[in-house]
C-alpha cells in the first residue's frame, strides 16, 4: 500500500507533462494570435503609433480625436447603426418565416434547406462580385428591366439612397439560412403534447404561431438575435467589395473606417482606439439584450 504512492504520484507527475505537452501548441497559438495582438492593440491605443518611425505616448488623445476632430468616425458609427437597424430584423424575421414555412408538411424541405443554406457556405467574396455585376448599370437588373418594361433603374451602388440599401439586401441574402437552420433545429424539438393541447384549445394559424411557437422557440431567437447583431456591428466584406465605403462614405462602417486608418493611412494607434470603442459598444449592446431577455425569452425550468 505504501509503496504504490510514489508510483502513483509519479505516474500523475509523467501524465500531467504529457497533458501539458499536447495543449502546449494550442496555448502558444492562444499567447502569440490572441491575447499578445490584444494586449498590444491597448498599448497601441494610447500612442501616436505610425506603421514606420516613432511612436510617441499621448494618453487618450486618439479617442478625443476620434469623436471630436475625425470628419469620418461618426458617419461610420452612423453607416454601422443603420446597417444594424435594417439587417438584424430582416435577417432574423425572414429566417424565422422560412424556417415556419420549410415545415414536415413540405415535400423536398430538405432540398430547399440546402438552397438556402448554399450562400453561407459559398465565399463572401464569390457572393459579393455575384452582385456586384447584377447591380451595375450594365448588370442584369437594369438590363432585364430595360428590355421587359423599357425602365431604367438606378444606378444602386453609386446612389447614396440605394447604395446602403443593396449592402443590407446582398447581405440578409448572404446569412439569412445559418439562422433559418437553428430555428428549424428549434421548431424540431418542439413537444408535440404542447402543440396537440394548443390545436384543442382553438390556436391555429398565423395565433397559434405568435402565441405559442415562438414563445417555445424564444431561447433560439435570443441567440440568433445576438449573434446576427454582433455580426451586423463588424460588417466589413460587403461593402467594402460591393461598393468601397462609397459614393463618398455613404456605406463606409465603422470596422472598414478602422482598416482604413490602420492600413491605408497608417495610423495604428487611431485604429487600434476605434477598434476599442467598437469592442465596448458590442459589450454594452451585448448586455442590454441579455438584461431585456426576461422579459421575452422563455426558459425550460
Amino acid at each position: 500500500m505504501t509503496a504504490n504512492v510514489p508510483r502513483r504520484r509519479s505516474l500523475a507527475k509523467v501524465e500531467g507533462r504529457q497533458a501539458l505537452g499536447f495543449a502546449t501548441p494550442a496555448l502558444v497559438g492562444l499567447a502569440l494570435f490572441t491575447i499578445v495582438p490584444v494586449v498590444l492593440s491597448v498599448v497601441m491605443s494610447f500612442f501616436d503609433w505610425p506603421t514606420f518611425g516613432e511612436k510617441t505616448f499621448i494618453g487618450i488623445d486618439n479617442y478625443i480625436r476620434l469623436f471630436t476632430a475625425s470628419p469620418d468616425f461618426w458617419p461610420a458609427m452612423r453607416n454601422t447603426a443603420v446597417f444594424t437597424i435594417l439587417y438584424v430584423p430582416l435577417n432574423v424575421g425572414l429566417s424565422l418565416v422560412l424556417a415556419m414555412a420549410l415545415g414536415p408538411r413540405i415535400r423536398g424541405r430538405g432540398a430547399l434547406r440546402v438552397l438556402f443554406f448554399i450562400p453561407v457556405v459559398t465565399p463572401m467574396v464569390a457572393n459579393v462580385l455575384v452582385w456586384k455585376m447584377l447591380l451595375q448599370p450594365q448588370g442584369l437588373f437594369n438590363g432585364a428591366s430595360e428590355s421587359w418594361f423599357g425602365v431604367t433603374l438606378p444606378n444602386f451602388l453609386a446612389d447614396p439612397q440605394w447604395a446602403m440599401i443593396m449592402v443590407v439586401i446582398m447581405s440578409v441574402w448572404q446569412g439569412v439560412g445559418y439562422n433559418m437552420l437553428i430555428f428549424s433545429a428549434a421548431l424540431e424539438q418542439l413537444p408535440e403534447s404542447v402543440m396537440e393541447a394548443a390545436r384543442i384549445d382553438g390556436a391555429s394559424g398565423l395565433r397559434m404561431q405568435l402565441s405559442i411557437v415562438v414563445p417555445m422557440i424564444s431561447p433560439a431567437v435570443f441567440f440568433a438575435t445576438i449573434m446576427t447583431m454582433i455580426t451586423a456591428l463588424q460588417v466589413f466584406v460587403q461593402p467594402q467589395l460591393l461598393t468601397g465605403g462609397g459614393p463618398g462614405n455613404a456605406t463606409q462602417p465603422l470596422v472598414q473606417f478602422i482598416y482604413n486608418q490602420g492600413f491605408k493611412f497608417q495610423e495604428l494607434g487611431l485604429a487600434a482606439a476605434g477598434a476599442w470603442i467598437l469592442f465596448a459598444l458590442i459589450i454594452v449592446i451585448t448586455a442590454l439584450q441579455f438584461g431585456a431577455q426576461k422579459k421575452w425569452v422563455h426558459y425550460e425550468h
